[in-house]
């Protein structure tokens, strides 16, 4: 996990909750602190620190530097080959490690796997919206052509292939779908639980953030890497940039429409 200045100590809690509660118990939990906190955060930690003792590794950085580069340094503390991630605002079905370390067991050439979420704006028990993503490997090879096969909170991966792949990098806004076309280009092979196990907080300013020129520029550069390391074709290409500048220059009230009919499933 990752956290910095801007979460809500609330979040952070209920987030450390469904972790600190799952059915089969975290060994190590690794949270990387990216940049100075708030005293308020700074007293949630050291309250969970002292409640559960050595079970919270605390990896500090004097100042903020992105998600990418916190959690590259965040993989390499870890002392297990199995790694769950987990975002600090969002909360897990209590369920969530037993069944993916489940399907890890029963399918050990699988090196990356995520679950299906479903998003929320004020009570967890009501979802907004479902995300339901191609569960097989040939399915996730496919949709990470257009858009990111996995949820970045849900996944399971092996510290091995995360080094492998050469783990995350500072990619703004990209770094979850960077690093995983890079092990898919590996070969690695990669999966999706059809089960949703993680309740992610989607508030309303989720998809405004997903558009203006900045985050256009990004999104064209990571479509520009695509290209560079033969994942698509040129047709692809286009096609994705195409899309990708229509979509990012939207009215944010028209972009979030989009999201919540075009990109979202109904709630289950």
């Amino acid at each position: 996990m990752s956290l910095y200045k801007n979460e809500k100590p609330a979040y952070l809690a209920q987030a450390l909750d469904s972790v600190i509660s799952q059915t089969v118990k975290p060994a190590e939990i690794v949270m990387v602190k990216d940049g100075s906190l708030t005293e308020e955060l700074d007293k949630t930690l050291e309250k969970y620190c002292a409640k559960y003792p050595g079970l919270f590794k605390i990896v500090p950085f004097a100042q903020n530097r992105g998600l990418g580069l916190a959690l590259r340094d965040g993989v390499v503390e870890c002392s297990f080959e199995l790694i769950a991630r987990m975002d600090t605002d969002d909360i897990c079905k209590p369920e969530r490690f037993e069944k993916q370390l489940n399907y890890l067991e029963k399918h050990k050439d699988i090196a990356l796997l995520g679950t299906w979420i479903k998003e929320f704006s004020t009570c967890p028990d009501k979802p907004d919206s479902v995300t339901n993503l191609p569960y097989d490997h040939s399915g996730i090879l496919k949709f990470a052509k257009k858009r990111n096969p996995f949820r970045h909170m849900t996944v399971f991966y092996k510290k091995s292939v995360v080094l492998d792949s050469g783990n995350y990098r500072d990619f703004l806004w990209f770094e979850d779908y960077d690093l995983w076309v890079r092990i898919l280009q590996k070969g690695y092979k990669a999966a999706n639980l059809p089960d949703y196990l993680v309740n992610v907080r989607a508030d309303g300013d989720m998809f405004s953030r997903r558009g203006g020129l900045k985050y256009l520029k990004q999104d064209l550069l990571f479509q520009k890497f695509l290209y560079s390391i033969g994942y698509i074709s040129w047709a692809n290409y286009t096609y994705n940039c195409l899309v990708r500048m229509v979509i990012r220059l939207m009215p944010n009230q028209i972009r979030t429409m989009f999201y919540k009919v075009v990109l979202r499933e109904k709630k289950a």
